[in-house]
């Protein structure tokens, strides 16, 4: 995959995304990324691309001619160009999924007030939130969704299972509780099935505790997965 991120803080996507798992896949090449600077594309003397809105109003834009400019020398058929901003679409595992699968990805990262509704409305493919909530710079949201996009690329993890059996993997559950040694600490054992050996019965006992947990914090992915098996016809344990 390539991706590029376009924002005012390029600094902070490479702070971000140059360490740990994915710092490791951009060095390696399993993922070419590209941090674009803005401001690069404006012709004013400061380097400015923002004005005030028409109409009055806090804050500022950006300004339409910098995005144009920025996205037509980045794009081409092979491109799916992403707006992040507090009115798109929220953001989920699905989606990551999905975008995982797009050949070339561009963010753009949303600042102040938004941008012109001109450029939102000719160059972005679609607009994604992370949630409903605002946040000062945008390249924050790029950096989540990014990290949550190359990491489901083959290779990037070090095991292909581990973005299957997971919270939101496969089951669309919660992940069941995990422990690691020692087996007694601070008066707290580890649960016993797990000490057993027996990878059926390990199997069941996870299941369970993803579906209590899922029920407990999360019911309506519990409700959402029962919902699934029924439409799907399916009766096993795997659903309920």
């Amino acid at each position: 995959m390539r991706l590029d991120i376009v924002s005012l803080f390029p600094g902070i996507c490479s702070a971000a995304l140059s360490q740990s798992i994915i710092g490791r896949a951009w060095r390696s090449g399993l993922v070419e990324i590209n941090l674009i600077d803005l401001r690069d594309f404006s012709h004013d003397p400061r380097h400015s691309v923002d004005d005030r809105p028409y109409g009055g109003g806090a804050g500022m834009l950006l300004s339409p001619a910098p995005l144009f400019e920025c996205l037509q020398s980045l794009a081409d058929e092979r491109s799916h160009i992403v707006f992040l901003c507090p009115q798109g679409q929220p953001f989920d595992q699905s989606q990551a999924r999905r975008l995982a699968e797009i050949e070339h990805l561009i963010l753009v990262a949303g600042h102040y007030e938004g941008i012109d509704e001109r450029a939102r409305q000719r160059l972005m493919h679609e607009e994604v939130s992370l949630g409903d909530y605002v946040l000062t710079n945008g390249a924050i949201a790029a950096v989540v969704l990014a990290d949550a996009v190359l990491r489901l690329l083959p290779g990037v993890l070090g095991s292909a299972d581990s973005a299957v059996d997971e919270t939101f993997g496969s089951s669309q559950l919660l992940e069941y509780a995990q422990y690691t040694r020692p087996a007694q600490f601070e008066g707290m054992s580890v649960p016993e099935v797990l000490l057993s050996g027996n990878h059926e019965t390990i199997a069941d006992w996870r299941r369970r505790q993803s579906l209590l947990r899922s029920i407990s914090r999360r019911p309506d992915l519990f409700e959402n997965n029962v919902l699934s098996c029924i439409k799907d016809g399916d009766n096993s344990h795997e659903c309920y």
